[in-house]
């Protein structure tokens, strides 16, 4: 992915940091997310149309918003580079890897979710991350830079050792959440294991036969991990000061009205979604370990910059989260 738009991101960081050149106020804006429950919060402000609500009592009227579903955060941030999504929804690897490259030119909002992320296996054969072998393949988002994929690194690193960090990054694969659910459930398909996210995660362990956990970003992480949160780049930021107040403002309402009626929450999900998974099913999901893991501070997020430094993926390690994240949220608890 990277080598694919290195001459947008050396474009991008020329008229980023330190721009002279005033950009326009929006009115229209467009933002990117990818599927499933992870981004419930931008369903309930797409349906609820949160964030012209709160543009509008800031003094910015007539604001209006286009939601765009992307299968993964490399095609997301592929939509930054090229100019044609204005804020993003997606993993921390991709923020954290925006910032830098564009040193500092990318900046996250807010986060939005930290539901654990788990690493499925229909292969009996596999119980452990000890047990790949080179011919099997695990689907990620995107390969080497999804969040999936660096909780991966990370995992190799602890158990085979530092320098083995990259061991299983030729057995990944690059697909989205439901094209990789769509080839678990083929018994005849190559890839046997897909590190999933809610709601692919619950549907694999229900429907493919002899799914199983191998291991959670929970277990690798030691806690919850921010796998979804809202980004722009600053001069976006710095043209459009309300409607990133906005957005922080919207995603907290959204979050508010999943932790207090989660029952409509996932009716709006559903509806916005077009999921066929029963209420039933999702509220039952939700209550889950670590499901109910929304809030607007970013989790974890400096032990997976503190990893990406040290193989060499960052060329500058932050020295807080406050560093990668704009002033919105810098009166926040994150970590």
């Amino acid at each position: 992915m990277w080598s694919a738009c290195a001459g947008a991101v050396a474009a991008l960081a020329m008229v980023l940091p330190g721009s002279q050149a005033a950009a326009q106020q929006k009115t229209e804006i467009s933002l990117s997310r990818q599927p499933g429950i992870f981004y419930m919060p931008s369903h309930i402000m797409e349906k609820h149309k949160l964030i012209e609500k709160h543009a509008a009592s800031l003094g910015v009227p007539s604001v209006t918003t286009k939601w765009i579903n992307l299968s993964g955060g490399g095609a997301q941030t592929d939509a930054l580079l090229a100019g044609s999504v204005d804020i993003l929804n997606t993993g921390t690897g991709n923020l954290l890897l925006l910032w830098d490259r564009t040193r500092g030119g990318v900046k996250g909002i807010v986060a939005t979710s930290a539901q654990p992320m788990t690493l499925i296996s229909r292969d009996p054969n596999i119980m452990s991350i000890k047990d790949f072998g080179p011919n099997d393949k695990i689907a990620v988002p995107t390969v080497k830079v999804s969040t999936q994929a660096i909780v991966l690194q990370i995992a190799a690193s602890e158990i085979f050792g530092a320098d083995q960090w990259s061991k299983l990054d030729a057995s990944t694969v690059q697909l989205g959440h439901p094209d990789a659910y769509v080839a678990m459930t083929n018994a005849q398909h190559e890839v046997r294991n897909h590190f999933a996210i809610p709601p692919f995660t619950f549907l694999e362990l229900k429907n493919v036969p002899g799914a199983h956990v191998v291991l959670s970003s929970s277990d690798v992480m030691g806690g919850p991990l921010s796998q979804a949160q809202f980004f722009t780049t600053t001069k976006f930021a710095d043209a459009n000061p309300k409607i990133v107040q906005a957005v922080r403002d919207a995603t907290k309402e959204a979050q508010d009205l999943i932790r207090g009626d989660t029952k409509a929450a996932v009716e709006i999900y559903k509806e916005v979604t077009g999921d066929k998974t029963s209420v039933e099913d999702l509220l039952a999901w939700l209550k889950e370990p670590g499901m109910m893991e929304w809030n607007l501070q970013p989790q974890g997020t400096m032990k997976f910059a503190a990893h990406l430094f040290k193989v060499g993926t960052l060329k500058t390690m932050p020295k807080a989260w406050t560093d990668y994240y704009l002033p919105v949220a810098h009166d926040l608890k994150g970590n």
